[in-house]
């Protein structure tokens, strides 16, 4: 290794490692087929549940990820992210087409709807060539997971109704929860035993992991005893048309089974841009696009922690790729989409080594609706709700309230404040309060006004030593500026983030220096902190923390 500087090595290290292009398939088109397909196995069921959930036919999940898998994955910035429909964008979807309709119509807020999806990808499409991927930063980290843990609570409020085979009365999500009392005495045993069943397996499956049968992606398993019970029971396949435009027919959601075109063709519907100047079209685009880019560039982020190659994901490459893959997804009928972690952790365990693993996900699964659509047409109602049910609970479980609380009182408290909001507004607004009241929080407890949104720190270079001092407070609403001027410093370095002049470190920028320390670390540098804290708000190492003297030797 002699004869090499440190920039060197790391550039040799980094030029071994798989790439996405043409080279990067010939080397590596066995793995990631394979992944591919393992991926296949858990998008079919997510990519039908999702769209049903969402109020769109169920060929609108399909688009999406198929999109996603064959042209987005040609553009992004990451390796190993598998992009298509989410679970947490269903609450949004739902609530555009159920606001954009015209007097409940529900095909005329779908396809009004594809055209909010269109104008939401332009602007992430121009959001990620201005570099605005880490504005996503701006929101902390517990009204993030307030978000998604509200968007879990509505999942499950209104899909459990679907998975017991009962349609509740109309009204909102409130009088939803307050009807799954009702519902349970008053499911349709087939289709309950269907859902419960089909629930019980993804519940008990982790702890199957270690076995043969367990390495079997779980929703698929759902998936094939959800049509052999309905096989049983007798359940029928039965057309009911979601809408007619263009001359084809656009299905959705016949009583108990998946109903989809039979003629690949009928899979596509254009948007409707007659309502662009109304107040409620634009509320659905911001709300689509916000939750849509944040959820995208928190799961890129976290795919990249699990990639075996610990290669970095060029996020706003990444927000303008699925940008430009949501305005495809709109014009064509699907729902918009965005960097998926499950199927993307489940991608690495596959094998997945290229973006190319991505591309054959969504190419297998082109072939098979295109070839077996009447395989979809017996996956029964009841167990796409079943996955949707536990997609919520996994968003919300005590289990989530516990490691909030683990990092402080006081995120619980911004955590549940901002799930109470969203449930009792919806989540521009809610998330908007949550913010609200962290800042309030921040000025109780001594930050200057003028500290607020903005942060004051200098960076000072001498030989390979790098001190990054903050003075005053560092916060989520004003630590942009700091994020910038440290992503910048060159590799091989030794960093440290000298806090002995700073009042307020929030939680948010202490996460990103542990994040960055380690991935910092991973191109031959170095990071350390120094500076005692007078009060930490929790034991956990992240926590919010009150600064006084520094502590270097």
């Amino acid at each position: 290794m002699e004869g090499y500087s440190a920039n060197e090595l790391i550039m040799k290290k980094h030029s071994a490692l798989p790439k996405n292009g043409i080279e990067g398939l010939k080397e590596n088109w066995r793995s990631d087929l394979q992944a591919g397909f393992f991926v296949f196995l858990l998008a079919l069921p997510l990519c039908l549940g999702i769209a049903l959930g969402s109020g769109f036919p169920p060929s609108a999940g399909i688009i999406t990820a198929v999109v996603g898998g064959l042209l987005v994955s040609r553009l992004n910035g990451s390796y190993v992210v598998i992009n298509g429909p989410a679970g947490g964008l269903i609450v949004v979807m739902l609530a555009a087409v159920e606001s954009l309709s015209d007097g409940g119509d529900m095909y005329s807020g779908y396809r009004y709807t594809l055209a909010a999806i269109m104008i939401a990808g332009l602007f992430q499409v121009i959001m990620g060539r201005y570099k605005l991927g880490s504005l996503s930063a701006f929101f902390p980290v517990p009204i993030v997971h307030g978000m998604l843990a509200a968007m879990g609570i509505s999942i499950m409020a209104k899909q459990v109704h679907v998975m017991l085979g009962v349609t509740p009365e109309p009204g909102g999500l409130f009088s939803m929860i307050g009807q799954i009392p009702s519902s349970l005495l008053n499911a349709t045993s087939e289709i309950a035993v269907i859902g419960l069943i089909s629930f019980a397996i993804l519940i008990v499956w982790p702890y199957l992991k270690q076995t043969k049968v367990g390495k079997i992606p779980a929703p698929i398993i759902v998936l094939i005893v959800g049509m052999g019970l309905a096989q049983f029971f007798g359940i029928q396949y039965d057309h009911m048309h979601f809408g007619q435009a263009e001359g084809h027919a656009h299905l959705i959601a016949p009583p108990f089974l998946v109903d989809i075109p039979d003629d690949f063709s009928e899979y596509f519907c254009l948007p409707d841009f007659s309502k662009v100047l109304t107040f409620e079209f634009w509320l659905a685009t911001m709300t689509i696009c916000m939750v849509a880019s944040l959820e995208s560039l928190l799961s890129a982020t976290a795919a990249e922690k699990i990639d075996p190659y610990k290669r970095p994901t060029d996020l706003n490459q990444d927000l303008a790729a699925v940008g430009l893959g949501n305005v495809i997804s709109g014009f064509l009928g699907g729902l918009p989409m965005i960097a998926e972690f499950v199927r993307s952790s489940a991608n690495v365990e596959g094998g997945a080594k290229t973006g190319w693993a991505n591309f054959f996900h969504g190419l297998i699964l082109l072939f098979f609706v295109a070839l077996f659509p009447h395989v979809i047409h017996s996956i029964p109602h009841a167990a796409l709700a079943a996955l949707l049910v536990f997609v919520g609970y996994r968003r919300a479980t005590p289990k989530i309230f516990a490691q909030i609380l683990a990092i402080g009182k006081d995120q619980l408290f911004l955590f549940v404040v901002t799930i109470l909001a969203v449930l009792a507004t919806n989540l521009l607004v809610g998330v908007f309060f949550g913010v609200f009241i962290k800042l309030l929080l921040h000025l109780s407890r001594g930050v200057w006004l003028n500290n607020l949104f903005k942060i004051h720190f200098t960076i000072e270079e001498k030989g390979e030593h790098v001190t990054v001092k903050i003075i005053g407070s560092a916060l989520f609403s004003n630590f942009l500026p700091l994020k910038w001027a440290v992503d910048s410093i060159e590799p091989g370095k030794i960093i440290i983030f000298d806090f002995s002049e700073g009042y307020l470190i929030d939680h948010s920028i202490l996460i990103y220096i542990d994040e960055f320390s380690a991935h910092y670390a991973r191109t031959g540098g170095s990071c350390r902190k120094v500076g005692h804290a007078l009060e930490t708000y929790s034991d956990h190492d992240l926590a919010v923390r009150l600064m006084t003297v520094d502590d270097r030797k």
